[in-house]
């Protein structure tokens, strides 16, 4: 039977340009509509940083401590003294707006679709498209898969100009309506997240209260995975986060998505388990998490609460 159309949307980035409003698969349900996010969300110096030359020291135990209470009750933390060279993520950035910003035609040369019809994961477009009323995010990607280096599929990554895997947030007309990225975690062990250094969007929840993500001019953003969460037996923390639109600014990100091999097994490791603190996660391979993490993520919800004890 042939794919239905309402599996492959419009690039989000070429719909900005021709609507004054939303289409309705982009507008969340009322009771979960972003207005006024960013002005309600709490103050954003409440962010735990993370002095990486402190860490390091002979008398970094402190530092050390912070680091601890950071994964236990945010599972994130901005870095500061990274060493990463400011002038190369600035190229980052630009990089990344330099690709989004070229012609249709050049872009779709890495395109996600397959056939005209299918989406796959890897590639240039937007999320895989389940179900015909899934609510869609106001966001376009570049997937690349980095390593293992055999397993690199060059011609999905694009001529020009040098390739990363970034998202790029178009201005959107309605802001009050849309999620760039809807509310989630991410599947793996970490990810490492550069912010656009100009304009905000993420928000990270924690105890019931959205709280923004500073525009931290070169900090790197960490943020722990579902398969750490389950790892550590709940006592590190996968946060659950989201990207809010802009009417007026377009926003980038590049993140660098840490995972494990598709056979290997996550479980709570047995060392953190006794009689008083059993497992409090099922067992399951990494394929068939990312299977249905990504079922789970089209419908809004976490595939991990689906996976506790």
């Amino acid at each position: 039977m042939a794919e239905e159309s309402w599996r492959t949307p419009m690039l989000v980035q070429e719909l900005a340009k021709k609507v004054q409003q939303p289409p309705s698969r982009y507008v969340q349900p009322e009771q979960y509509q972003p207005i006024s996010l960013v002005d309600g969300a709490e103050p954003p110096e409440h962010i735990p940083v993370i002095n990486l030359t402190r860490l390091s020291a002979a008398d970094g135990a402190d530092e050390g401590i912070k680091l601890r209470l950071a994964l236990q009750s945010w599972g994130l933390f901005l870095v500061a003294n990274h060493e990463v060279e400011t002038s190369l993520m600035d190229d980052l950035i630009n990089m990344s707006r330099e690709f989004f910003r070229q012609p249709l035609q050049e872009k779709e040369k890495c395109s996600n679709v397959i056939g005209g019809k299918h989406l796959q994961v890897e590639g240039y477009g937007n999320d895989l498209v389940k179900f015909e009323d899934q609510t869609l995010d106001w966001c376009d990607r570049l997937h690349l898969r980095v390593e293992p280096e055999d397993e690199r599929n060059f011609s999905l990554w694009p001529k020009h100009p040098t390739p990363f895997r970034f998202n790029y947030y178009p201005p959107c007309p309605r802001p009050d309506l849309v999620f760039g990225i809807k509310p989630h975690s991410d599947a793996g062990v970490l990810t490492i997240l550069l912010i656009d250094k100009d304009v905000g969007g993420l928000q990270i929840l924690r105890d019931g209260k959205w709280h923004n993500v500073p525009t931290s001019p070169h900090r790197l953003l960490i943020n722990l995975g579902d398969y750490t969460e389950i790892m550590s037996n709940g006592i590190f923390k996968s946060p659950v986060h989201r990207a809010v639109a802009n009417a007026e600014k377009e926003r980038i990100s590049l993140a660098m998505f840490h995972g494990l091999h598709p056979e290997k097994e996550i479980e709570p490791a047995a060392i953190l388990l006794h009689e008083k603190q059993p497992a409090r996660y099922r067992k399951s391979k990494a394929k068939e998490y990312l299977a249905g993490y990504y079922e789970h993520f089209s419908r809004g919800t976490r595939f991990i609460d689906s996976v506790k004890m």
